[in-house]
């Protein structure tokens, strides 16, 4: 449904948003290690991140990765998802047809128009922050 680029974001923003909780920044070795990475793609994935305004970026020997409060509090899925994969998710053909619409769908259209419309709302209903409460309690995962 996402994009690796975009998996790895949701989960990276998760661990950043667990990690700002507790006044912490981290490492791009540690998320890489916590969400299951490789380093180098993790990198271009935070720079993205970054570069939306999702997290926060600071070098230097007290630097690494958060999130402030205002971000905790206003970032949503679909902000992560639009900045790394657009809005395909919300337009595409679920079968992958380049012309597919209300006035000519391929047959599972009005099936996936349902899906992908309630998928949104999801995602945009969805604050990362909610997302690290289980995952803080050792109740979900983001790597196996």
């Amino acid at each position: 449904m996402f994009s690796k680029a975009c998996e790895y974001g949701i989960r990276a923003s998760i661990f950043i948003a667990e990690q700002s909780l507790l006044d912490k920044k981290v490492s791009l070795k540690d998320i890489a290690k916590a969400i299951d990475s490789p380093e180098a793609y993790t990198s271009k994935i935070l720079q993205q991140l970054s570069r939306n305004f999702i997290i926060n970026s600071d070098k230097g020997p007290t630097g690494g990765f958060s999130m402030s409060r205002q971000e905790l509090e206003n970032v949503k899925l679909s902000t992560v998802v639009t900045a790394i994969d657009g809005d395909a998710i919300y337009n595409g053909c679920g079968l992958g047809l380049k012309n597919c619409s209300e006035e000519k769908p391929c047959p599972a259209h009005s099936q996936f128009k349902t899906i992908r419309d309630q998928l949104k709302i999801m995602l945009e209903t969805t604050l990362i922050k909610n997302l690290t409460m289980d995952f803080k309690d050792g109740l979900t995962f983001l790597k196996r």
